[in-house]
Parts: structure tokens; C-alpha cells; sequence
């Protein structure tokens, strides 16, 4: 059976496919009123369609005026807000340390961390003023340990970490829980576009089942969360 998010308005940032859109579909299922947002507009419509009463909203989440005017679309359109999931995120180039393209870096800094802030920092004075809530960072395992090649994508992850840390501590008493999730390697669309066969044989070894995760695993997750069922879960 699916939570029970009856009158409820949430936000899902890279809501267009895999992790971000099965959440958004788990969401509705459970009776929530669900924004959807991502880069492009028709991608959105796409994904949007068979969830009943979904809302589509273009945003990039690297700007901070894009990420208020959703929170104020999402407000205007269904009167309150009281959970968000910062999911967008974006790989980065493959590159070590000491010959990271400089680009790459702010880029991925922009989307995976300062996104996921400007969620928070648009979306919890919204939260609590509907009465509160919750909201779900989506990290990764990456937030947890190192990987080589890829300094600018575990440095945000790290970063997110400490900051649902940081915020949790904060609004503990103020109706809002804020927690992150870590998943492993996840089969998503953007995986499959990049990765051949021996890669994704590699990355499936690294864990401990032997298979990489699917995008409905980390949503029953993150739903979980979400709802009050984990009213006592936070940080």
C-alpha cells in the first residue's frame, strides 16, 4: 500500500525520468499533488503524463530566481507546499583532481549542491508556513566515501550530506523533518546512455547484491521518509 499523502503538495526536482520520475508517480499514488520540474518542458509533459493531477514546472536548479518561482508556482497553483525532493543532479566530467576542467567543476557544484540549498532555502520558509513537512536530499553513496575521477560530484554529494545535517538540527522543532538518502549505483536512462556493457558489469560488482538498484527501490525509500510513518526520522 502506498503512504498516505492525502492534501499534500510536493515538489520533485529532475522529476522528467528514472529516480526523480518514479518518486514523483509514488507521490501521486499515495494522494499528493505533485510539481514536477526538470530542464525541458516537453520531457516534463512526457513524464507527467498518467499522474493524476501532476504540474509541470521548467526550472534549472543552478539559479536561485528559478528555484523561488517554483516554490511560488507550486503555492499559487495548489495553495501550500509540505514536500520537496531535491533529486536533480548531473554527473560531470571524468577527470582526477589535479586536471579537473575548471567548468566542469562549477557546473557540477551548481546543479548537485547549490541546487539542493536553493531548494531548501525557497522551500522551507514555504513548508512551515503550510503547516509543515519534509523534505528528501537525494545524495549517494558518493556522499560517503571517494571515486576517483569524479572530485567535483563526491564533493557535492559530501556537501549535501552536512547540509540536510545542518538544516536538520534547525527545523527539528519546527515541523520540518529534512533527511538524504545515499543510494548506490542506479539502472536510470542517463546510465544507459552512457555506460557500455563492461562498465555496467563493473559498476554492479561494486555492491554487495551484485546488481545496481532501481529507480522504484530508492523512491519506496524516499516516500517512506516523506510520510508520517517517519515521524521520527531526521537529519
Amino acid at each position: 500500500m502506498p503512504h498516505d499523502f492525502t492534501g499534500q503538495t510536493a515538489i520533485v526536482t529532475g522529476a522528467a525520468s528514472g529516480i526523480g520520475l518514479a518518486i514523483a508517480r509514488d507521490l501521486a499514488k499515495g494522494g499528493a499533488r505533485v510539481v514536477l520540474s526538470d530542464l525541458k518542458d516537453e520531457a516534463l509533459a512526457q513524464a507527467a503524463e498518467g499522474i493524476e493531477g501532476a504540474l509541470t514546472c521548467v526550472c534549472d536548479v543552478a539559479d536561485p530566481k528559478a528555484v523561488e518561482a517554483l516554490v511560488e508556482f507550486a503555492i499559487a497553483e495548489t495553495g501550500g507546499l509540505h514536500l520537496m525532493v531535491n533529486n536533480a543532479g548531473i554527473g560531470g566530467p571524468a577527470a582526477v583532481t589535479g586536471e579537473y576542467p575548471l567548468e566542469g567543476w562549477d557546473k557540477v557544484i551548481a546543479v548537485n549542491l547549490n541546487g539542493v540549498f536553493y531548494g531548501m532555502r525557497f522551500g522551507l520558509p514555504a513548508i512551515e508556513k503550510s503547516g509543515g513537512g519534509a523534505i528528501v536530499n537525494i545524495a549517494s553513496i558518493l556522499g560517503t566515501v571517494g571515486f576517483a575521477t569524479s572530485p567535483a560530484y563526491v564533493a557535492a554529494k559530501h556537501a549535501v550530506v552536512g547540509l540536510t545535517k545542518t538544516a536538520a538540527l534547525e527545523y527539528g522543532t519546527r515541523g520540518v523533518r529534512i533527511n538524504a538518502v545515499g543510494p548506490g549505483f542506479i539502472r536510470t536512462p542517463l546510465l544507459d546512455a552512457h555506460l557500455d556493457a563492461a562498465a555496467m558489469e563493473f559498476l554492479s560488482g561494486m555492491h554487495a547484491v551484485k546488481r545496481m538498484g532501481t529507480a522504484e527501490e530508492v523512491s519506496a525509500l524516499t516516500c517512506f521518509l516523506l510520510s508520517k510513518e517517519a515521524s521520527f526520522i531526521t537529519g
